[in-house]
């Protein structure tokens, strides 16, 4: 499932973490655990990476990363709200810098007229600032559908941290 352009995403985060002298962990529903393999695919990742929740479940998110349940019942797993709520609940859990969260219907089932098949929602968190986006990807299957949530989501962390000032604000 790795592919050459997500190693090399990776291998950027991790520089730029380095660089930047911050640490990075992950919350992951629909990538189930791609993200953290690609950041720690890049030798010397121990220095910035601190460690992931694969939170598939509902009861994970709610339990582990403290996603409230009135969140999942009004909005429902794939929602800005609980991807915000999972990046801040993985930053606490793991005490880190930044991270990113991930929420989506991977496929080939479980999708809804309001939200198909690749539909995805992402959060990051750097520095203290939550950004949330919502990616709606063409349905190219299962595997390729988790192998592109997880490049936008590399990719959106990467922006974030590159664009952290000195006083660490965005």
């Amino acid at each position: 499932m790795m592919d050459k352009h997500l190693s090399d995403i990776a291998e950027m985060l991790n520089d730029e973490l380095r660089r930047r002298g911050f640490t990075v962990c992950t919350a992951e529903s629909c990538t189930g655990g791609v993200i953290a393999a690609a950041i720690t695919s890049v030798p010397g990742s121990s220095d910035v990476f601190k460690g992931s929740v694969v939170a598939y479940s509902n009861e994970v998110k709610m339990s582990v990363l403290g996603v409230s349940g009135k969140t999942i019942e009004e909005h429902g797993a794939v929602s800005e709200s609980a991807v915000r709520e999972m990046v801040c609940g993985v930053c606490r859990l793991m005490q880190c810098d930044c991270a990113v969260a991930t929420s989506g219907v991977a496929g080939p089932g479980g999708g809804t007229d309001e939200k198909p098949v690749g539909t995805v929602w992402m959060a990051v968190s750097v520095a203290g600032n939550v950004e949330a986006r919502l990616f709606r990807l063409k349905d190219e299957g299962r595997e390729k559908n988790i192998c592109t949530s997880a490049e936008k989501a590399l990719s959106l962390l990467l922006e974030t941290v590159s664009n952290v000032n000195v006083l660490g604000t965005t």
